[in-house]
């Protein structure tokens, strides 16, 4: 079993070219699933025994799960573990829907979230740099507040990366936004094994037949990874940029930077996030507070 599950992350790491978070979990998932198929057939599992797994058997280990405290987004990516770990071992892949999530107000789409999502995008790439590429994508939306349009507008020009990233936004105007060292680290990564040659005047980021990437591309990657990690439809790659925003907000960023690192016109557009934040904060209020109710 132990051989098994080192085999699957090497893979990931190897060929998948994964992040380490994901390798990580992938491996734990891929052993409490062995575990689980132990006990609940009552004997020791081999590679052969997993083309026997059924739905009713995820079903069953999904269960558990949730009964230990996972959520919905939580679990559905479980089961997107489960299924990259049984395709690897040459095990069944039965069919199992993942776990929805009720449609609810609006609001910021939370790290882990983010991070969940991008990861997933990459994984369900047809080629490893292409799953890449979408990671570095998504990253960018996220750990820099960029439009899609504008991640999907860089040029090689960009290249070598520093600690800061220059941005032509809505009519033409620039800002610099920081770059963060996981954002940095993940398009380096898609450069390197990148297959078209990327010059200084050509696009940064390629579709797969070498021209630009288009941004309709990621709009459907991430639909698709919404719906297998049972997110709601607000989780679209603009709220990306909307919970950078947010977030960075609710550490204690002033408006005017935040302005700034937006691209925004007018510190009008940039008040909406106020509303928003205190939005969410009502909202924490209103469900822990003891006199809220």
């Amino acid at each position: 079993m132990q051989d098994l599950t080192l085999a699957f992350a090497d893979h990931l790491r190897r060929d998948r070219r994964r992040s380490v978070h994901t390798i990580r979990a992938y491996q734990a998932t891929a052993e409490r699933l062995m575990g689980f198929l132990e006990g609940h057939w009552g004997g020791p599992v081999l590679p052969e025994g997993l083309k026997l797994v059924s739905s009713a058997d995820l079903r069953a280990f999904l269960a558990q799960r949730r009964g230990e405290g996972l959520g919905n987004a939580s679990a559905a990516r479980e089961l997107s573990a489960v299924r990259g770990f049984l395709a690897f071992a040459g095990g069944a892949t039965p069919r199992l829907k993942g776990p929805r999530v009720k449609k609810g107000v609006p609001r910021p789409v939370s790290p882990d979230e983010a991070v969940s999502l991008a990861e997933d995008v990459a994984e369900d790439a047809a080629e490893p740099w292409i799953g890449a590429r979408d990671l570095a994508v998504l990253l960018l939306l996220y750990g820099a507040g960029l439009r899609i349009s504008e991640a999907t507008g860089l040029t090689g020009a960009v290249l070598p990366l520093g600690e800061t990233l220059s941005v032509t936004g809505k009519r033409d105007k620039t800002r610099i936004v920081p770059l963060l060292p996981q954002v940095r680290d993940a398009i380096m990564a898609y450069v390197e094994i990148c297959p078209w040659p990327i010059s200084r005047d050509a696009a940064l980021f390629r579709g797969a037949k070498g021209g630009p990437l288009a941004p309709a591309i990621i709009r459907r990657a991430v639909q698709a990874a919404r719906t297998r990690l049972g997110l709601p439809e607000r989780t679209t790659p603009h709220a990306l940029r909307h919970s950078f925003a947010t977030h960075l907000l609710g550490r204690g960023a002033d408006l005017r930077a935040l302005q700034e690192l937006l691209g925004h016109a007018s510190l009008s557009s940039t008040q909406i996030y106020t509303a928003v934040d205190a939005a969410h904060l009502l909202d924490v209020y209103r469900n822990a507070h003891p006199r809220a109710q």
